[in-house]
């Protein structure tokens, strides 16, 4: 019988986790299903250890539900206490594993598909929120030299930053960005962590922070670029890319832990890219 497995968030019916999954697992040979599941807000421990109960293997948690996981896991990941977030769990007998592979997700797609080592390197975050926090320990851990996270509020992104207790993480407000450009030198990867991304208001930095950048990353994706996206390259920036590949390289990170087997990503994301372009055509 095959193994379960399911994404739960609210809402669910968008999510693209299971044909990536099912992809994998064709080219991997395992033998898996992979669901769907949607979870009323108040109610993910009931219907993650219902799921548990009818023989299901393992989830990804979505929004809103990754502080929830965080809660429900008995032992966690490093990586998971280091984001206070958990996108995984694995049930085995009564042992509830949480991780968290946001952060390896957009490492390896940087470093990988995008060839731009961060060893090194200085980044800039944009945003303070959950989908930043998960990526600040992974950056470093690839080498980073220098993390700045801005925020439109300037105390949530220092209180973050100081949390981490370390040097190479500093926090300001989106005003402040101009002085850390004056102060520390330009930034190599700008990544967009807010929601902006889909939405239409450009991010008020300076357009000197796109020019000085190897590479503006936006965490989100859609078929068209988004707003981040072209606004960096309006700025100047001479590569842009949308989160489509972390996403990817998160749910193989995913697969990895759960059945021993890292599946090649490459393919996966010239299908998905190749869907996004014809429902953006129709």
């Amino acid at each position: 019988m095959a193994d379960r497995y399911a994404v739960i968030g609210n809402p669910i019916a968008h999510s693209r986790s299971p044909a990536i999954h099912a992809r994998f697992a064709a080219a991997t040979g395992q033998d898996i299903v992979y669901e769907r599941l949607l979870a009323p807000v108040g109610g993910f421990a009931e219907a993650a250890l219902r799921f548990r109960a009818e023989g299901g293997r393992g989830l990804n948690v979505t929004l809103p539900f990754k502080l929830d996981a965080f809660a429900l896991a008995t032992e966690r990941s490093a990586r998971a206490e280091a984001a206070g977030a958990v996108n995984l769990l694995a049930f085995d007998g009564e042992r509830i594993f949480g991780d968290n592979t946001d952060g390896a997700g957009l490492v390896r797609d940087v470093e990988v598909r995008l060839g731009v080592p961060l060893a090194g390197r200085s980044v800039l975050l944009l945003g303070a929120g959950g989908a930043a926090r998960g990526v600040i320990r992974p950056l470093l851990d690839a080498g980073a030299t220098r993390v700045a996270i801005a925020n439109r509020t300037a105390a949530r992104a220092r209180e973050l930053a100081t949390g981490l207790g370390d040097a190479r993480v500093a926090g300001c407000g989106f005003d402040e960005v101009g002085a850390m450009l004056d102060g520390g030198g330009p930034f190599d990867l700008l990544v967009n962590a807010t929601s902006t991304g889909l939405g239409g208001e450009a991010l008020p930095v300076p357009g000197a922070l796109f020019a000085a950048a190897l590479l503006a990353y936006d965490m989100v994706y859609a078929a068209a670029p988004t707003r981040f996206m072209a606004q960096a390259e309006a700025g100047g920036c001479p590569r842009v890319s949308d989160g489509l590949g972390m996403l990817i390289e998160q749910a193989a990170e995913s697969f990895l832990v759960w059945r021993g087997v890292r599946p090649d990503t490459a393919p996966v994301y010239a299908a998905l890219r190749a869907e996004l372009a014809a429902e953006a055509a129709r």
